[in-house]
């Protein structure tokens, strides 16, 4: 079965959600990503569906609004977001939600996390993949702070469902055999896949798979050679870029995906 191969709304921003759709189509991609921002079309089911029957494309996961920046959206309570985002998911038949662990000051939020997410995974067809995230011990003058609680490593616990961004492995100083490791023991609990590269930086760079230090093809080829069920999506920054160099590295990321998926 061919892995499908979708991309980010992340990567075209500050491009908005149809430029994804209309990119992904010219170039070839299998469908989108759509990170839930403040824009209408991010989070409305019957917008959602208009670009999807517009473009010919289906939308291969939603990623809830959990970030900094979408603290307002859907209100303040952080499993309405992830419930809205999981109705969301389901009206524009998506299967996958993408989540990030709460806040180590989201103490609420955090109680019972694993078992609250195991508990809705298991009412419906949506999968909700929890992502890897990273420490952030260089923004406290080098001191290692948590940032997030239960914890920014998904598989120190029981979630049946993890996406793994290969950005974010690198920012928390994964070389690349700690990658591997880490996804080959998820085993059938990887989801998702972000595509994504990092040279092991503080920031989290979102590079074009293959300009980094992380195993991009091998993960590829893992996934491959696994019968991986879930989708591989691009999200990479082109925020600085223009549109013609967007297109360029969104392409590249493209046919890297395909020809290690396929067995280069």
């Amino acid at each position: 079965m061919t892995i499908p191969v979708g991309l980010s709304t992340a990567s075209v921003m500050p491009g908005s959600v149809e430029d994804t759709f209309a990119m992904a189509a010219e170039l070839g991609y299998d469908g989108v990503e759509i990170m839930v921002l403040t824009s209408p079309e991010s989070r409305e089911p019957n917008l959602i569906n208009a670009l999807k029957d517009k473009y010919g494309l289906p939308v291969h996961a939603i990623h809830a609004p959990t970030l900094l920046l979408t603290q307002g959206v859907w209100g303040r309570d952080p499993w309405q977001k992830v419930d809205r985002s999981v109705e969301v998911a389901a009206a524009v038949g998506a299967p996958t939600v993408v989540l990030h662990p709460p806040f180590r000051w989201q103490r609420k939020y955090a109680q019972r996390f694993v078992d609250q997410i195991a508990e809705r995974e298991a009412a419906g067809p949506v999968r909700l993949a929890v992502e890897n995230m990273f420490t952030w011990q260089a923004r406290a003058g080098g001191a290692h702070v948590k940032a997030y609680s239960p914890g920014w490593d998904p598989t120190e616990h029981e979630y049946g469902s993890v996406t793994i961004d290969l950005s974010h492995a690198a920012t928390s100083g994964m070389d690349a055999e700690a990658t591997m490791t880490m996804v080959r023991s998820l085993g059938g609990r990887l989801a998702h896949l972000h595509l994504t590269d990092g040279t092991g930086t503080i920031k989290d760079e979102h590079l074009v798979p293959g300009h980094g230090k992380q195993p991009c093809a091998e993960v590829l080829h893992h996934l491959r050679d696994t019968g991986f069920e879930g989708s591989v999506v691009v999200e990479i920054n082109t925020r600085s870029s223009s549109q013609l160099q967007r297109r360029t590295m969104c392409l590249e990321s493209l046919r890297f995906a395909r020809e290690h998926l396929a067995g280069g």
